[in-house]
């Protein structure tokens, strides 16, 4: 049975629409809710040049919204003009349009918002004897009012004669948190201007001029201005500057991300993407970076004519946008806690290596000696604190169950040797960040004395992510040295692995392995990176082949590139209930000094933590 179509509705003939109905239409786009009249009103202020702006709200700022600024304000024959639409004066020709260096336009805030809800601004130039109003009860006529240099545009009875779009707006409480939350984007942006914020009469925020941190602090907390990195990078017409949180202080929700572009705060895919990217090596799980960044370039280079809201933006040249910011935040977040104090990572050395260098001095003097001679020197000339993480793998030898490493084990240093050193030197964070080891707790973790109390080391986790940066190293220099396995590994092998290893041998070869069919059951393995040398071979295969086929040969070492050599890494990081000696940890501890990123293992988990001697203090009530 054919279902009978409705019928056609009947138009009638096409005609103008009245002034009023368009202003109205008009207004749905740009007065979405009361935040968007506060953002018009806030961005015409710091236009016209304010350092000083009151945002005053009742009812959410459905029943008032005035904000009052000290900038420039407007002469007496130009306030007819002030609420016409498309009238404005930011722009006058196309050239101006392409090159906008202002927050405002569009020329369309104060008439939309004067279409749905009782307006009235008042204000006074700096030459003029006295204030002008218009608006209000005045409607479309301007007259003397009182009030000092600067503009108060008073916004009443929001979509009083739209009571269907009024009937959408949420409770008080909610859209006056949209409110606030606007007010809070534009003074981050703006540390040079003071703001304040009152609620139903109530003051809710009072921001003073100050420096950008101080003003990170205020809005975002104590929590992000103790755990983030400042930063700040030029490359030609593009500079990036701010702050960006620590992994460490991520959080569940996207709600502490703040990008500004010229001043503007965007929600724009491209500029989360590459800040995302930039964090991936280091957040954990569906955790959210916090950061507060602020993206200048020349207005030519960017469209923000591109959403009603202006909260989009459009690149000319997206590209070179997206790989400035990762390569700018990927090197914030390369400094590490320990390696932020000053000290100088020393250059890699192709062979040797700490370690073994160690164990020699060792065998040559006492511990505490061997580090009072090293303190003459310079970290930089320390040969070996940054060594071959291919000593690592042979260092960390699989023992039989419960057996120490075979290794030297020297005596635990003496506190002199720890605290002090050659004509009774202290020893200074700038040099050893990380301090000396102590002892090593139940097979996990590595206890180590620095001059500000006790470092805590996960030891699995921080070798993991030496092993990491190590394997990123290697395969971006195209340095993956094989290591040829004097007895090939051989393992049966399903249909699908040994398709993958016969399909992908390339892929597999950049990877630095050499996984050979021997028959329709039965892979072996030739070869495997020099830096995995000590690890289970087989298992190594499976995972490598597993990811490989999961995600294609050449995507894997494009797009999934770190996510293979994660996996590659935790094969091979020293496992726990490894016994380690003194040697063994200070070794480690000079490593993550000397390693970008070492304060996050590569699933962004903590590598160690920092136990004041305050805190200490604390624990055992001294000096209480």
């Amino acid at each position: 049975m054919n279902a009978t179509l409705p019928p056609l509705p009947s138009f009638p003939t096409i005609q103008a629409l009245p002034d009023q109905l368009i202003s109205q239409i008009a207004a749905g786009e740009v007065v979405e809710r009361p935040s968007a009249v506060v953002k018009e009103l806030l961005e015409n202020a710091l236009d016209a040049g304010a350092t000083q702006i009151t945002v005053r709200l009742e009812q959410g700022g459905v029943k008032r919204i005035a904000v009052t600024d000290n900038g420039r304000g407007i002469a007496a024959d130009q306030l007819p003009l002030a609420l016409a639409r498309h009238a404005t004066s930011k722009i006058a020709s196309l050239h101006d349009l392409e090159n906008v260096a202002t927050l405002g336009f569009r020329g369309e805030a104060l008439a939309s918002i004067a279409a749905v809800a009782q307006l009235t601004l008042t204000t006074r130039t700096a030459d003029a004897a006295h204030a002008w109003e218009i608006g209000g009860s005045h409607h479309g006529t301007v007259s003397p009012a009182p009030g000092g240099p600067g503009t108060t545009i008073d916004v009443q009875d929001l979509y009083f004669n739209t009571p269907a779009r009024r009937k959408f707006l949420k409770s008080e409480q909610t859209e006056y948190g949209h409110c606030a939350e606007v007010v809070r984007r534009i003074a981050l942006a703006r540390p040079d201007v003071t703001f304040s914020l009152t609620h139903n009469g109530r003051t809710v925020d009072h921001w003073n001029i100050g420096e950008l941190d101080k003003r990170c602090a205020q809005i975002l907390g104590d929590d992000f201005a103790m755990a983030r990195l400042a930063l700040e990078e030029i490359a030609g017409p593009l500079r990036l500057r701010g702050f960006a949180g620590l992994p460490t202080a991520s959080k569940a929700r996207a709600d502490g991300q703040f990008f500004y572009v010229n001043g503007r705060f965007v929600r724009d895919k491209l500029l989360v993407h590459a800040v995302r990217a930039a964090y991936q090596d280091v957040l954990h799980g569906d955790r959210y970076p916090s950061y507060v960044l602020m993206l200048d370039l020349d207005p030519a280079l960017v469209d923000v004519n591109v959403h009603p809201s202006k909260i989009e933006v459009r690149f000319r040249d997206s590209r070179a946008v997206h790989q400035f910011i990762f390569h700018a935040v990927s090197r914030a977040l390369s400094q590490t806690s320990a390696t932020s104090h000053g000290a100088t990572p020393a250059p890699v050395p192709s062979s040797g290596g700490a370690l073994g260098w160690m164990r020699d001095q060792a065998q040559q003097t006492s511990f505490g000696a061997q580090f009072s001679n090293q303190h003459a020197r310079p970290f930089s000339d320390r040969a070996g604190v940054s060594q071959s993480l291919a000593d690592y793998g042979a260092l960390f030898q699989p023992q039989a169950p419960g057996q120490p490493f075979a290794a030297n084990h020297s005596p635990p240093p003496s506190l002199a040797a720890l605290t002090g050193a050659a004509g009774n030197a202290p020893l200074t964070d700038e040099e050893f960040p990380l301090g000396f080891a102590l002892a090593q707790l139940h097979g996990v973790f590595v206890l180590a004395q620095n001059s500000k109390g006790l470092i805590i080391v996960d030891m699995h986790a921080a070798h993991e992510r030496i092993m990491y940066e190590q394997l990123k190293t290697a395969l971006d220099g195209n340095e993956m040295y094989v290591q040829p396995l004097l007895i090939p590994v051989t393992f049966f092998a399903d249909g699908v692995e040994i398709g993958t290893a016969e399909e992908h041998q390339e892929t597999l070869s950049a990877l630095g392995f050499d996984i050979a069919v021997m028959s329709p059951t039965t892979l072996a393995v030739r070869a495997v990176p020099a830096l995995l040398k000590n690890a289970d071979a087989q298992t190594l295969a499976r995972d490598v082949l597993r990811d490989v086929r999961e995600f294609g040969g050449s995507r894997v070492l494009l797009e999934r590139r770190n996510e293979l050599l994660g996996t590659l890494a935790c094969h091979t990081a020293v496992r726990a209930n490894r016994s380690l000696s003194i040697t063994e940890m200070n070794a480690l501890l000079r490593q993550m000094e000397a390693t970008e990123r070492a304060d996050q293992c590569n699933h962004g988990r903590p590598t160690w933590s920092q136990l004041a001697l305050s805190d200490l203090d604390k624990l055992f009530m001294r000096g209480q």
